[in-house]
Formats: C-alpha cells, structure tokens, sequence
C-alpha cells in the first residue's frame, strides 16, 4: 500500500552527506550479508552506498508514491535490486525466514508503532539475521523541523536498547554517534527554527564530520544526535 506524497526535504539534504553515509556504511557493513531489505529507501540515496558492499540483493521498499517513482527509475537497470512500493509491514510476510539483515536508516523514528515493526523485521529475518537501525537521538532535541518531516520522536539509547531487546533480539552493537551535531542542532532547529538544506549539511559533512568520526572511533562518546544498533535474531 503507497502513501501521500513525501516533499523529502531530508532525504534531499542529507544526500551530499558523502562523509556521514560513509560513516553509517562502515558501522553496519560486516553485519549486512547476502539478502538484504531496505526499508524507507526513499529515491535510493543510501541504497547506492549499499550497493558498493557485496551484497548480492537489495529488497528496497519506499511506500511514497513520488518517492518510489524516483527510486524505480534509479534502480531499474540494477538487476541486484528489487523494489517494492508499499510499507514493510504489508508485505513482510512474503519474506519470512528469509533476509540477512534489514536496514533501518533514519526511518524507524517515521514509524507509528515501531514495536509491530520489530516484530515484521523479526518475522522476516533468518535465523542469525541482523536488524540495523540508526535513528535522531535525544527527545529535547525535537524540533518543529522533525515534526515537519514526519518524526513521532527521537531515541534515547535506553529506549532503543528496550525496544530491540524486547522484540527478541540479542544486541550486538549499540552507540551515539555525533555528538559535535547537538548543538548545532540545538540552535538551528530548536532555537531558531530554520529548515535544512544541502549547502550547511554540506559544509558540516566536509569540515567536522572527518575528525569527528576519527576521534569518536578512538574515544565512544557519552551522547550524540543520532543512535545506531545492530539487533541479532537467535
């Protein structure tokens, strides 16, 4: 089943992020396997980082109907790709005991009930499969921007350990990352109240984000604006 039209401001933003695609990528990659889904693909931007891995198949799901129409198009002479339009928990059960691993990029925080999620991705994954989350952190940090773009909420690793661990899975790997963006973020979307755009997540990308990631592989920090977690099924 597809949706209403999705504007995807922050899909569009968030594309020039090479660094911080790079970044998710590499935290998730010897988790992926062979089989994988997608799922809130949008028009396909963090597929093509997907795609450098050596997965053998991308299942992507995007239920907006613009949306979709821009990752079809994309991913049409690909014959690593499958795309679905329609919302995972529609077709989850064509895939049972099926997928290697689900990636949930900045999407679980678009989910109304994200417990019946989990329990659509534990359903559809192999025994040994991986769910791969990476979500905004910090509910004081949401702002009109997250509302404007469809975020129920951001997660505090607390909630987010609570909500994988009770859906079956063993955790393998939970962290903050980028804790140079609160305030920034702070300022700009709760403060201010100004929208994203490509030239400031851009200029981030390429001044803070390389040191950072340095410096937080060395030193984990304590908090950060996003949340990443890798969920095993036993």
């Amino acid at each position: 089943m597809a949706t209403e039209l999705y504007i995807g401001r922050d899909l569009e933003a968030m594309a020039v992020a090479q660094n911080y695609n790079d970044w998710i990528l590499d935290e998730f990659k010897s988790f992926l396997g062979e089989t994988v889904a997608e799922v809130g693909a949008g028009c396909g931007n963090f597929s093509d980082f997907l795609l450098k891995t050596k997965i053998k198949r991308l299942i992507s799901f995007e239920p907006s109907e613009n949306m979709y129409g821009l990752l079809r198009e994309r991913m049409k002479d690909n014959p690593r790709v499958e795309t679905v339009c329609g919302f995972f928990g529609d077709h989850w059960a064509n895939y049972v005991d099926s997928l290697d691993s689900a990636v949930y990029i900045n999407v679980m925080e678009h989910v109304p009930d994200d417990k019946a999620e989990m329990a659509h991705i534990y359903g559809a994954l192999k025994k040994g499969g991986r769910v791969l989350i990476f979500v905004p952190a910090l509910q004081w940090l949401y702002s009109d921007f997250d509302k404007s773009v469809g975020h129920y909420r951001r997660y505090h690793k607390k909630d987010l350990a609570e909500l994988v661990g009770s859906s079956g899975f063993t955790i393998e790997k939970i962290k903050y990352v980028d804790m140079c963006g609160i305030l920034p973020w702070l300022i700009a979307f709760k403060w201010l109240k100004i929208s994203m755009s490509g030239g400031k997540v851009s200029l981030y990308d390429k001044l803070v984000v390389p040191p950072e990631r340095f410096l937080e592989d060395l030193f984990p920090p304590p908090i950060g604006k996003n949340l990443l977690v890798v969920g095993r099924k036993e």
